[in-house]
């Protein structure tokens, strides 16, 4: 049996997904997939917090909640996190098209969608 610590993780309300999937890709652990057409954690292990997935929910149906879970295991992370690297699908800057590759993007919600704004973009939506 696995010891359990009380740690932040990703909680996912069924009523309120859409099963879009748009949190799966920011997972970059893979603890987050699509089953039977909803977003599900499926291994507390991968899921690290850190709630990248929270931003571009479109339906707010990610939460971040304090419970019991299994601790983070990095050395499972760290195998699924290369894995994905060799599928890798750059995501873009819904203002000026740049890439994840040349500049830091962050999720975030406009005019009802859920997309990504890089660094360079973000301080106009900021400051208008």
């Amino acid at each position: 049996m696995s010891t359990t610590i009380t740690r932040q993780i990703v909680r996912i309300d069924e009523e309120l997904c859409n099963g879009c999937g748009l949190c799966v890709s920011p997972c970059a652990e893979g603890a987050i997939v699509l089953v039977d057409g909803k977003a599900r954690v499926v291994r507390d292990e991968l899921c690290d917090g850190a709630g990248f997935c929270l931003g571009v929910c479109p339906t707010g149906a990610l939460t971040l909640e304090m419970r019991d879970a299994v601790p983070f295991d990095h050395a499972a992370a760290e195998v699924i996190v290369a894995e994905k690297k060799t599928n890798y699908i750059a995501q873009h800057c819904y203002k000026c098209g740049t890439s994840e590759d040349d500049r830091p993007l962050l999720p975030v919600r406009t005019a009802g969608d859920s997309t990504w704004v890089c660094t360079r973009c973000l301080p106009a939506l900021i400051h208008g």
